[in-house]
């Protein structure tokens, strides 16, 4: 791998925010395809993130650390992204539920996305099924974040998505959820397409309902 992309790749996943947007400058002033530069060195390195996630030896401050290094990485090469003309994974509009105003765990799987080449909108918190639907219309989305972390929000992720569906835009998209009192059991029984336990998860599951 060329040293700078290496360098990206390092900086990422140690969560060094200045040494990557650094190395992602040297990398483009070096000519290096802005594809290849988000590719080899911040999704490969934001994937690397999520296995050490998974098996114990990052924990969620470790991985909004090494997310927020990569959004500065990203935040150097978008232009260049968008003058290539670079194809993002898909887009996905995401969103804690109305009534809760949790947003780590919302924050980190958008983190987490970007970092797997998806163009993220967030809405934030507090977000009532209509701004979801208005967002999907006008962002042309494949798929819909919604997260809630408290039993008194969680059962407000069904209205979501009747509200999708009474705007006729439940066949355009996958509908994800998370939070800590969900399980797949209740995702399946509001009719959302998945459901996942952590933001390394939450990519893969992404991932596998656009392919």
């Amino acid at each position: 791998m060329n040293k700078n992309l290496a360098a990206i790749y390092q900086s990422v996943v140690e969560g060094e925010s200045s040494q990557t947007a650094k190395k992602v400058q040297e990398a483009l002033d070096e000519g290096i395809n802005a594809e290849v530069i988000l590719n080899e060195g911040m999704v490969s390195a934001m994937s690397e993130v999520g296995r050490l996630f998974e098996q114990g030896e990052y924990f969620v401050p470790e991985m909004l650390i090494s997310a927020r290094a990569m959004q500065e990485g990203l935040s150097v090469l978008k232009p260049a992204l968008a003058k290539a003309e670079v194809r993002s994974t898909g887009k996905v509009v995401i969103g804690t539920v109305n009534g809760d105003l949790h947003d780590i765990g919302k924050n980190l799987v958008g983190m987490m996305l970007e970092g797997a080449a998806f163009e993220v909108i967030d809405l934030g918190t507090d977000v009532p099924p209509e701004r979801f639907v208005e967002a999907i219309k006008t962002n042309g989305a494949q798929i819909v974040a919604i997260s809630a972390l408290l039993t008194t929000t969680m059962n407000n992720m069904k209205g979501v998505i009747q509200a999708i569906c009474a705007a006729g835009l439940r066949k355009n998209v996958k509908i994800i959820v998370g939070g800590a009192p969900l399980s797949a059991d209740f995702a399946q029984s509001i009719g959302a397409d998945g459901y996942s336990a952590d933001a390394s998860k939450a990519v893969a599951l992404a991932k596998s309902l656009i392919a």
